[in-house]
């Protein structure tokens, strides 16, 4: 196996970071320093060290949906000790989160340690729809809705084209409830796009990614992907726009 692939294999970062990791002199076989990307090695044999650190590929693959609630980080580990993801799991193996929720934001977030699975799912080629139910500010008419979908500048950049979708408006709070797609994932990228067209998010909860739905879990609650979710977005990514991805089912 090449060495940035095993990287990547290992939830280390995409093959093309793993790449620039390798050419900074970070990767360390055995011992010794490599920088050529065409090195390949012995999974059972030779010894991966990326900054120090023993790298290895998890055989247990884990894939985990959750239903992460307001004011908990999506990371590993927080610098100002607030509840992150992990905190809310109970298993042994070591997993992180597939993409990012921002702080306030609630819904569906997955985790694994296949960071083959976790690389392609987030990879801006395959155009891996997530849905929204959000809460905004105000009733949109038909011509900031075509907008937002046409897509909208945001820092500079045009965001691509988006789903919003009208399922209830509240007149006495002056609130609507749409549904909303997207095709990419930048930054708090639905709250600027709400923001640009000014009406401004109250709630926003994730409720599906591709065809792994949010259902019946509770906030805070999380269980490990039924076989059919796991190979409905595997097919999902092997007749996305390169027609293959190389990963199989389960």
């Amino acid at each position: 196996m090449r060495l940035q692939k095993y990287l990547a294999h290992a939830g280390v970062a995409s093959r093309r970071k793993s790449e620039r990791l390798i050419e900074e002199g970070r990767v360390k076989i055995n011992g010794e320093i490599v920088r050529s990307l065409g090195t390949k090695i012995e999974r059972n044999t030779d010894i991966i060290e990326v900054d120090g650190r023993i790298v290895e590929i998890e055989e247990n693959k884990i894939y985990i949906k959750m239903n992460k609630p307001s004011e908990v980080i999506t990371s590993a580990k927080d610098q100002f000790n607030r509840k992150t993801v992990l905190d809310l799991l109970s298993i042994e193996e070591r997993v992180y989160p597939i993409g990012r929720l921002d702080y306030h934001s609630r819904g569906l977030l997955l985790l694994t340690n296949d960071g083959e699975f976790a690389n392609l799912l987030m990879h801006p080629k395959y155009h891996v729809p997530k849905t929204y139910r959000v809460l905004i500010a105000g009733v949109p008419p038909e011509g900031k809705i075509e907008a937002f979908e046409n897509g909208l500048m945001i820092e500079g950049v045009k965001t691509q084209k988006a789903k919003m979708v009208i399922k209830n408006v509240d007149q006495k709070l002056n609130q609507t409830l749409v549904e909303i797609t997207l095709f990419e994932g930048r930054n708090r990228q639905i709250r600027k796009m709400c923001d640009r067209i000014d009406h401004p998010v109250i709630d926003l909860k994730r409720i599906a990614i591709g065809t792994i739905k949010l259902g019946n879990l509770k906030e805070g609650e999380w269980s490990h992907l039924r076989k059919d979710e796991i190979n409905s977005i595997v097919n999902l990514l092997n007749n996305g726009p390169t027609g293959h991805s190389n990963i199989g089912g389960v």
